[in-house]
């Protein structure tokens, strides 16, 4: 099973960033965004694709995953789209990134239509795959049909008082239902799923 072996950490904005960079350091940029409850690894197989066809690559861990960690101790924990949008642009500081091409899906994807709309300079390509995108809050008020609002049954759930303690309880399990769910498709094995566990200790740790 492949695994990233390199991962390396940056100080960026408020944040002490786990990343990798593979590929020619000269190569166009692409920048790689996972979501929720996944991590780097859901781009193990894609790196040596593009870094083959001469690209370098970036995979960061967003905050609150893996080796992601805010630099101040008592700094707010906001997993806001702005500030996800903010996490990127200082990473591409950090890195003296110009520009890139921007990738991802779920909170990943989110985060790069927010750099792609906010700051259209940093952004030279866009792929946003399964993810929230950018929603109005107005237009967040309106309900969907029950098929779509059911696909959203842990945003409900996660609301409450025992939805807080049932993930505390169960987190390996939810978080399993949600990759069958999102990926109902996907035959992926026990090893494959542990990939993530590390996130999800350090979530347990700093809870």
């Amino acid at each position: 099973m492949a695994v990233f072996d390199d991962v390396r950490q940056l100080d960026a904005g408020v944040l002490n960033v786990g990343y990798v960079d593979a590929g020619p350091p000269d190569g166009p940029p692409v920048i790689l965004l996972h979501g929720w409850p996944y991590d780097i690894h859901s781009f193990v197989d894609v790196v040596p694709l593009l870094t083959d066809a001469g690209h370098r690559v970036v995979v960061p861990y967003l905050r609150g995953y893996g080796t992601t960690r805010l630099l101040a101790d008592d700094a707010v924990r906001n997993g806001e789209p702005a500030a996800m949008g903010l996490d990127l642009i200082a990473l591409l500081d950090a890195l003296d990134i110009d520009s890139a091409k921007l990738a991802g899906f779920d909170w990943g994807a989110r985060t790069a239509d927010v750099v792609a709309a906010l700051w259209p300079e940093r952004c030279s390509g866009l792929v946003s795959v399964s993810g929230y995108l950018i929603d109005g809050q107005e237009s967040g008020r309106t309900p969907l049909p029950p098929k779509a609002e059911f696909s959203w049954w842990y945003q409900y759930y996660f609301a409450t008082k025992r939805g807080r303690q049932g993930y505390d309880r169960n987190r390996r399990d939810f978080a399993r239902l949600i990759w069958q769910t999102a990926s109902p498709r996907w035959t992926f094995d026990d090893a494959t799923f542990d990939r993530c566990a590390p996130f999800r200790r350090a979530r347990t740790r700093r809870r």
